[in-house]
């Protein structure tokens, strides 16, 4: 099996990319599971803040999750935006792990801004609604080195992104046969 974590900036396009594409695969017959890093912030990881050590330790929960679900033949859709490339190098050394770059610019997502946090993340200090340590504005995103695929979000359209992603799945999962 194959556990897939997505890399990317909030609003780049993770979720909704792997729903879309746990759609496709499920209508082959597979079974899959989508890890995704707003709902377990909510239950298992609700202890945890946004400090490094908070957000890499949130990470490591979800791929525990994730790890639990492969050895069950699942695959895994690790939605999370994991934004420390040495953490991601940590987990991809675990052979049944790829990781996707969900890429979109700055400029595209704080239009896009579909959860109004880029707009809060971009208010003066003073105000209290500020979201403050937020990844990619005022907390650090380390743009992955050397990512198994890139999905560039801002050029190419949904159904481009889905079908690109559901061929690298398939792809890799027929090289572990």
């Amino acid at each position: 099996m194959i556990l897939i974590q997505f890399t990317g900036l909030s609003g780049s396009g993770k979720t909704t990319l792997a729903k879309n594409v746990e759609h496709l695969l499920v209508k082959k017959g597979h079974k899959v599971e989508i890890v995704d890093g707003d709902i377990y912030r909510k239950t298992l990881c609700k202890d945890l803040g946004f400090s490094k050590d908070d957000r890499c330790e949130n990470v490591r929960r979800l791929f525990s999750v994730g790890k639990d679900f492969v050895q069950s033949e699942v695959i895994v859709l690790m939605s999370v935006i994991n934004p420390y490339e040495d953490l991601r190098n940590e987990i991809s050394q675990h052979n049944f792990v790829k990781t996707v770059f969900v890429d979109c610019s700055i400029d595209n997502l704080i239009k896009r801004d579909p959860k109004g946090l880029y707009k809060q993340a971009l208010l003066p200090d003073n105000d209290h609604n500020k979201i403050k340590n937020f990844t990619g504005i005022s907390d650090v995103y380390e743009v992955p080195l050397k990512a198994d695929l890139t999905l560039k979000t801002d050029l190419e359209s949904e159904l481009i992104s889905t079908n690109k992603l559901y061929s690298f799945i398939m792809n890799n999962l027929s090289n572990r046969v």
